[in-house]
C-alpha cells in the first residue's frame, strides 16, 4: 500500500475519530489524516484539498441527515470515494447507502481489526461491507428511480434541497448560499424537473425521504 495515502474522518464524536484513527494507522501506518466534525468543515477541508483517497462519513452529524450526507459529497466529489461509518445496523439502511454511491458501510461496532482489513479493501478500490448484506438482489423500482433521479442533482440543488425540507423561504435560503432569490428560484424549479414533482411540497416529501431513511425503517446515528 502506497504511504502517501490521504482519509478524511468525518464524525462529530471525538472518541468515534480517535478509533477510526486508530484504524487507520493501523491499516496504513503512514497515512495522513484529516479530522472534521460536521459536513461543513468536512466540504471545506476536500474544497481546499480534493486530493483525498476516502471519506469515512457518519449518518448522523451536524449539517446531516439521513442519507443527505451522503448524497451532497457523492454530488460535490464523485471521484473521492466515500465509506458511511454508522452505529446503524439495519441491512436496508447499509444497502441504500450503497445505492445512493457510497463504496462500502463499516458499523461502529466493527472490530478494529476487520475495520483495518476493510480500510485496505477499500483503499484497494473494493467495496467493503458486512459479510451478510446481500447486494445481489436488485433494489426495488421506486429507489432505483429516486436515486438515478437525485444522482442528476448538482450539489448546490442537493443543499437547497435539504433547505427546502427545513422550510426555508427562497429569502432565507439565498441568504444562506449567498445567492439571489433569483437563482434560488432557477435551482427550485430544475429540482422540481429533475424530480419529476410539481410543487415544493413534493419535493420536500422525497427530500425527507432521504433525510429519514425511509423506503425502510428509520436510520439512527
Amino acid at each position: 500500500m502506497d504511504q502517501s495515502v490521504r482519509v478524511l474522518i468525518a464524525d462529530d464524536h471525538p472518541l468515534v475519530r480517535g478509533a477510526l484513527r486508530e484504524a487507520i494507522s493501523g491499516a496504513v501506518p503512514k497515512a495522513d489524516i484529516v479530522e472534521c466534525e460536521d459536513l461543513t468543515k468536512a466540504s471545506q477541508s476536500l474544497s481546499d484539498n480534493d486530493q483525498v483517497d476516502l471519506i469515512l462519513l457518519d449518518l448522523s452529524m451536524p449539517g446531516v441527515r439521513g442519507f443527505s450526507g451522503l448524497l451532497y459529497l457523492r454530488a460535490q466529489y464523485p471521484s473521492v470515494p466515500v465509506v458511511v461509518v454508522s452505529a446503524n445496523e439495519d441491512r436496508t439502511v447499509m444497502r441504500r447507502c450503497i445505492d445512493f454511491g457510497a463504496c462500502g458501510f463499516i458499523p461502529k461496532t466493527t472490530d478494529i481489526q476487520t475495520m483495518r482489513q476493510a480500510i485496505l479493501a477499500l483503499l484497494a478500490g473494493q467495496t467493503w461491507t458486512p459479510s451478510d448484506l446481500d447486494l445481489s438482489t436488485p433494489a426495488d423500482k421506486d429507489m432505483t428511480d429516486t436515486v438515478r433521479r437525485l444522482a442528476t442533482l448538482t450539489p448546490q440543488q442537493v443543499r437547497v434541497l435539504m433547505m427546502l425540507s427545513e422550510g426555508l423561504l427562497n429569502k432565507q435560503i439565498a441568504y444562506e448560499l449567498s445567492v439571489s432569490e433569483a437563482t434560488v428560484k432557477a435551482h427550485v424549479s430544475a429540482i422540481l424537473q429533475k424530480l419529476g414533482v410539481e410543487s415544493r411540497t413534493q419535493a420536500v416529501i422525497v427530500a425527507s425521504k432521504i433525510e429519514s431513511g425511509q423506503w425502510h425503517g428509520e436510520l439512527k446515528d
